[in-house]
């Protein structure tokens, strides 16, 4: 589980989708009503401006408008660590200085993207603006889409005071243990977040901190539930929501273009979310009404919602099948040992 030692941030960082209303612009009234549903339903934290949020489809001054309104519905109830991913220091720091302004508890900033850099460059871009900075930073390390950030980096950048943490989302598990391993004797409050929930659970058995995990803007009853499950160590449960799911993600982040299944989601949970600004095709709308049973059957197995009129396929999960096999095992030798007279 997570180090005995005081962390700034822990727990599931929700990272919102943001609603836009017919004229194409922030809803402000409807992203007050979601983050207050995310905080009356457990989140840890709120994450705005991160690939969920879409930042890289608004302004710079829509960003700041982004977190300004979560912060001040939030109210300080919960941690905030807002996305900060602007594209050179001078933007970042100004972000970073408007966001420490607001009482955010620190920021997520990427890894420089477009152009190629040596590792000597992410290091020299990260440590600039730790010196800078007048609020604590996290990493972000998503290799699919920026420079990687590599454990040597993170090992010379977690010296810095100001930069408390990494948020992997590299999907590459070896690599984030590998990373928690050498990166923990060096610092003891550094701050572990999982960027990916396929990987959620074997993370936090392992000792990660958390994780800013999508589908919890959709489905915060489940993933919450999952997260206190491990922390209470029940993870023959945690394991058996997991294995589901990955069923979920399937449906809502591979099985249309990111992040219109989220979208669709938070749409069938009750929220007006607009049209995106991504122009779509046809073809990339996503199945709504398999969307809305899969949810529906997932959110009433935790008590949420009614299972829909028609019921909910029976699926049994990973461990009850190995539970089964298990007993039938047990049964046979049982027998042969009767027939050899042993009991």
């Amino acid at each position: 589980m997570a180090s005995s030692v005081a962390k700034k941030l822990s727990g599931i960082f929700t990272p919102n989708m943001v609603p836009l209303d017919a004229d194409d612009r922030i809803d402000e009234a409807e992203l007050r009503r979601y983050t207050e549903w995310l905080i009356a339903s457990g989140i840890s934290g709120l994450y705005p401006n991160g690939s969920t949020g879409e930042f890289t489809r608004f302004s710079f001054e829509e960003r700041k408008q982004i977190v300004r309104i979560m912060a001040e519905q939030a109210g300080g109830r919960v941690k905030i660590l807002a996305g900060a991913a602007e594209a050179n220091v001078r933007t970042t720091l100004e972000a970073c200085e408007y966001y420490g302004s607001l009482g955010v508890d620190a920021v997520a900033i990427v890894s420089p993207y477009y152009y190629k850099l040596s590792e000597e460059g992410v290091y020299a871009y990260f440590n600039e603006i730790a010196q800078q900075t007048p609020i604590d930073i996290t990493l972000y390390n998503i290799p699919q889409f920026a420079n990687p950030i590599t454990v040597d980096v993170i090992k010379r950048l977690s010296e810095h005071p100001r930069v408390i943490g990494i948020k992997d989302s590299s999907r590459d598990l070896p690599f984030f243990l590998n990373m928690m391993n050498e990166v923990s004797p060096l610092r003891g409050d550094f701050v572990f977040l999982l960027g990916c929930e396929e990987m959620l659970v074997p993370a936090l058995v392992m000792g990660a901190d958390g994780g800013t995990i999508a589908t919890s803007g959709i489905v915060p009853e489940v993933i919450m539930r999952m997260y206190h499950l491990v922390m209470r160590g029940e993870l023959d449960e945690a394991r058996l929501i997991q294995f589901k799911v990955l069923q979920l993600i399937k449906n809502l982040i591979f099985g249309t273009d990111f992040p219109e299944g989220c979208r669709a989601g938070l749409e069938i949970r009750g929220f007006r979310m607009g049209r995106g600004r991504q122009p779509l095709s046809p073809s990339q709308r996503c199945d709504r009404e398999s969307l809305r049973t899969h949810l529906q059957c997932l959110l009433s197995e935790h008590g949420v919602v009614e299972e829909p009129p028609g019921g909910c396929p029976v699926q049994p999960g990973r461990l009850e099948v190995d539970r089964a096999a298990i007993e039938t095992i047990v049964e046979g030798v049982i027998d042969r040992l009767r027939q050899k007279g042993a009991l």
